[in-house]
């Protein structure tokens, strides 16, 4: 059996680096994709079967050209991971429109360009997992929210719709919910100063979506929920 390999867009120190560690553990050839690659080589203990590459998810022509290298250079991905997005915070009485549109484009369009380009790739083989991430602002929005509530909104309404074309024709497409804050040290300092602890590691929730790539088709999930264990919902 040839090497997996996964690509990972939106690869950075929390959530985007944890999967891509879990992947490469797993023995797959990692593909780590952001838009500026340099933070990421301060990182440590990469594994050694992952290699970066920068693209801009929300540029048609880059992702084109990201997924037509992997091809050509590596092989067929057997499952992408959409993991990029950006976010402002303002009221909706203080937004720029072209905030609202950056975000969108990112988060919603990019997943979009990364599904596409992945699909085309996989549907020929008649197998592959896609997973994208959505939040708690997939299934509500909330003041203040308007430029992740958005996107994400989007986002979901396009796994949806992937799923239902692409699960026949033997692609597993798969929505994660992360209705919780990631585990960061920046999150840590401040809810330790608020005497909070509900915080989700990165490398738990990695765990959760290389299960879903191992599913057996005869019982694929679609749309999964995380949550810290002391999260009220």
């Amino acid at each position: 059996m040839s090497q997996e390999i996964a690509v990972i867009a939106g690869v950075g120190p929390g959530l985007g680096w944890a999967l891509a560690r879990r992947f490469a553990r797993a023995g797959m050839r990692v593909v780590a994709v952001a838009r500026h690659t340099g933070k990421l080589k301060r990182l440590a203990d990469a594994p050694s079967d992952l290699e970066l590459r920068q693209c801009d998810v929300a540029e048609p022509v880059e992702v084109g050209e990201l997924f037509a290298r992997v091809a050509k250079e590596i092989g067929v991905p057997s499952v992408a991971v959409f993991n990029a997005g950006a976010y402002e915070r303002g009221s909706v009485l203080d937004l720029a429109p072209e905030a609202l549109e950056r975000c969108w484009r990112i988060g919603c369009f990019g997943g979009f360009l990364f599904g596409q380009a992945a699909a085309r790739l996989m549907v020929p083989r008649g197998t592959g997992t896609l997973l994208f991430t959505g939040a708690t602002a997939s299934l509500r929005g909330g003041a203040g929210f308007i430029n992740l509530a958005v996107p994400k909104f989007g986002l979901r309404a396009l796994a949806q719709s992937m799923a239902r074309e692409l699960g026949p024709r033997g692609v597993h497409v798969a929505h994660v919910i992360i209705d919780g804050q990631i585990e960061s040290e920046r999150y840590r300092d401040l809810l330790r100063e608020r005497g909070e602890a509900s915080l989700l590691p990165p490398d738990e929730i990695a765990e959760a979506y290389f299960q879903l790539h191992r599913q057996n088709r005869g019982a694929w999930t679609h749309e999964l929920d995380l949550r810290p264990w002391v999260e009220k919902f």
